[in-house]
């Protein structure tokens, strides 16, 4: 969709959401909150030089949150006729007539609410949103044959999927706000398989990922780096049990960075549901450790003019050097926590508001991440983690993982079928390297990470 079709949309958008809530309002509702939304997803897969899956869809949809009395309802519809509409707000009405009170409900501090004029964030890619499915089947065949082509060793393929998204919201709150914006995502993903001793199956990946397509790797770059990392999974074997340095890789790395998040939402931490609850101020990392949650970087996955609350974005240090700064909160948890929103809302597209991050990233060095394994004498390079072994309330981390031995500064061998533990909160205050390596593919981003001594268990040999 073009820019100025985008626009326009993003207007009917608001003038859809202002409506629905003068008519809540209209209907005896104290406080009404909509969000319009609209855009398109398309999904391709090819196998083996063959189209497997094409997936498109388009949607539009209204949200809407009603407080009446303290009595909280959310409704949300794709019936966008009159009629539709009218049984919409009626039904938000009715329920928040059943609905039992909450002292702790309402809308965001009016005097937090964004006024704007918003940061042009450079979300929206009118290329990105307009690829065809003929067009997606080629980029994704095109990966795919390079990734093929790339050894004779690679003998089977899961696929090559590309995939995009594009569509514009809108929010208008009872309370003044109004605003609206668009925003794109693109990515490719190529999976070959080698076949291994004994017959195992290695499979390995690869992807690209950003808001604007002309960012993306060439579909032929993102194949053969795909068969690289498939290819050097051959001969993976088990270590012996032992304690040992763990090397994260960024990927690997993101997934501890993504657990730490989950832990410092204020949600998580009213509920007591973190191990983080009561920690604000103390030693949570490692002095090299630094996380922000940052909304405003442009075209990056989560950026965000304003919140789902209509509270105007910013940057929230979480961890400095080590120390736990904030958690992050919306107006509800804030309120439970006596505090203020550190704008960290989202609003789903039913009308329900939560905490989230936005682009939680942890903060990268000047250090190579390759310098990273050179400097370590022995240890494990952790380039995948299976399962989910994450207990938020005590911390307890257990994952399954592969990667590589390192002896001497250098892979010497694949690992496979080996687990790696380590309470979260050691984990992060024995990190001692942190690379230069960021890459913000997605909304949670870590370079690579070094732990100086993990458990890792493997073989009893």
């Amino acid at each position: 969709m073009a820019a100025a079709r985008i626009d326009e949309e993003t207007g009917k958008l608001e003038d859809l959401a202002r409506d629905v809530v003068e008519r809540a309002l209209a209907g005896g509702a104290d406080v009404a909150e909509a969000i319009a939304r609209s855009g398109s997803e398309l999904s391709t897969k090819v196998r083996l030089g063959e189209p497997e899956l094409v997936e498109e869809a388009a949607h539009k949809s209204l949200g809407l949150r009603v407080i009446r009395q303290q009595r909280v309802a959310l409704t949300s519809t794709s019936d966008l006729t009159p009629r539709g509409i009218d049984r919409f707000v009626r039904d938000a009405l009715e329920l928040a007539e059943i609905s039992q009170e909450d002292p702790f409900a309402g809308p965001a501090d009016p005097a937090l609410i964004a006024t704007g004029p918003y940061p042009d964030l450079e979300l929206y890619d009118p290329a990105g949103g307009e690829v065809t499915a003929e067009q997606a089947i080629e980029i994704a065949r095109r990966a795919e044959r390079a990734a093929r082509d790339a050894d004779p060793r690679i003998t089977n393929s899961d696929g090559a999927t590309f995939s995009r998204t594009a569509g514009a919201f809108a929010l208008v709150l009872s309370g003044g706000f109004r605003g609206g914006y668009a925003g794109s995502y693109a990515s490719l993903v190529v999976t070959p398989i080698a076949d291994d001793e004994g017959g195992k199956k290695r499979r390995g990946h690869h992807w690209t990922a950003k808001r604007r397509l002309g960012e993306l790797d060439e579909p032929e770059a993102v194949g053969r780096e795909a068969a690289r990392r498939t290819l050097r999974k051959l001969g993976a074997r088990k270590v012996p049990t032992c304690e040992a340095p763990v090397v994260f890789d960024p990927d690997t790395a993101r997934a501890l960075l993504g657990m730490l998040g989950g832990c410092v939402m204020g949600g998580s931490i009213w509920r007591k549901s973190s191990y983080l609850v009561g920690r604000e101020g103390t030693r949570v990392a490692s002095d090299l450790v630094t996380i922000v949650d940052d909304p405003l970087r442009p075209r990056a996955p989560g950026s965000r003019p304003f919140d789902g609350e209509g509270l105007a974005s910013r940057r929230n240090v979480v961890v400095e050097q080590g120390i736990l700064r904030t958690y992050l909160c919306d107006s509800y948890s804030a309120r439970k926590l006596g505090r203020a929103s550190t704008a960290s809302a989202s609003r789903g597209s039913g009308g329900g508001v939560g905490g989230t991050t936005s682009n939680l990233i942890l903060q990268p060095s000047s250090m190579p991440g390759d310098e990273i394994v050179r400097s370590t004498k022995r240890g494990l390079y952790v380039t995948e983690m299976m399962g989910f072994g994450f207990n938020a309330v005590t911390g307890d981390f257990s994952r399954g993982a592969s990667g590589f031995w390192i002896e001497d500064g250098v892979f010497t061998h694949p690992v496979s079928e080996v687990t790696i533990s380590l309470n979260l909160d050691l984990l992060l205050q024995r990190i001692d390297a942190v690379g230069s390596d960021l890459d913000l593919r997605t909304a949670t981003a870590s370079p690579t990470v070094r732990v100086s001594s993990m458990t890792i268990a493997g073989s009893s040999a």
